[in-house]
């Protein structure tokens, strides 16, 4: 018998996907690039301008703050992914003593900012101060730029935090080897040179490189909206079940920071 050629169904070619063959012209590619490196600087422009304007806000809530008591240890461990951090009841302890928390923005890039902790007398350390800066490291090519009337210049325009920006170290003075938190609890790395045990939340600190980018949570999520996650309104990013419950042996419960109760933030 005879085989048979499958017919194809009526309207084959008609039905294939007409956007699979579109194509980009160099110039059209061109044209597109410019657009979106204007918007770029708009935006760019417009978060300058919105931060100048909140500075003075930022202040007023500073001073309001100061008169509610443990509000930023609250606010911080509202977060899941800080909270996740201060997993040792000795690190919940030393954090109860802190009393107010400010970015202070760089000047040249608003992007960059330094994240200043300020302690209330306490039994770990003497310093009233922790300090984390992450500074702005400009390409080669800035050099010989010059700012727009705005003040932006085109290597602003390719800013990434990663290869833009370098954070520093602050030593802290431990009073007590009993409680220097960073030795009883040293970050650890694994054989593949990645954090395997992050250790006390202090090593944040006391160590340059930030691999959780706790940093980043603080001054773009925790200190702009720090009265929503003080109140429990925002609850970060939801953790796995097997991470919350990886430390056992450090019970957060034992503080109590009179904080209230975060709300789950739903996927």
């Amino acid at each position: 018998m005879a085989k048979g050629t499958k017919r194809a169904s009526p309207g084959a070619d008609a039905e294939k996907n007409p956007l699979q063959s579109v194509e980009l012209s160099e110039e059209d590619a061109t044209k597109l690039q410019n657009v979106q490196r204007e918007m770029a600087r708009a935006e760019l422009v417009l978060e300058r301008e919105a931060q100048k304007r909140l500075i003075p806000a930022y202040e007023k809530r500073r001073e309001v703050l100061k008169s509610i008591q443990k509000f930023w240890p609250v606010a911080l461990m509202n977060h899941n992914m800080v909270a996740f951090y201060v997993q040792h009841t000795a690190d919940q302890l030393a954090l109860s003593y802190l009393e107010d928390l400010w970015i202070a923005k760089d000047s040249k890039e608003p992007r960059c900012f330094t994240i200043e902790l300020h302690f209330k007398e306490n039994p770990y350390f003497t310093d009233k101060v922790l300090k984390k800066e992450y500074k702005y490291v400009p390409p080669e090519s800035a050099g010989d730029e010059k700012p727009d009337a705005d003040g932006i210049t085109d290597s602003m325009l390719e800013f990434s935090w990663e290869q833009h920006t370098k954070a520093s170290a602050t030593k802290i003075s431990w009073k007590d080897p009993e409680k220097a938190l960073t030795k009883l609890y040293p970050r650890l790395n694994g054989d593949d040179d990645e954090v395997a045990e992050p250790g006390s939340f202090f090593n944040f600190f006391e160590q340059e490189t930030d691999p959780f980018d706790i940093g980043l949570t603080i001054g773009n999520e925790i200190f702009p909206d720090a009265i929503d996650y003080f109140l429990g309104n925002n609850g970060g990013d939801e953790l796995d079940s097997e991470d919350e419950d990886s430390d056992d042996d450090d019970d957060a419960d034992e503080i109590d920071l009179e904080k209230p109760r975060a709300k789950k933030r739903r996927v």
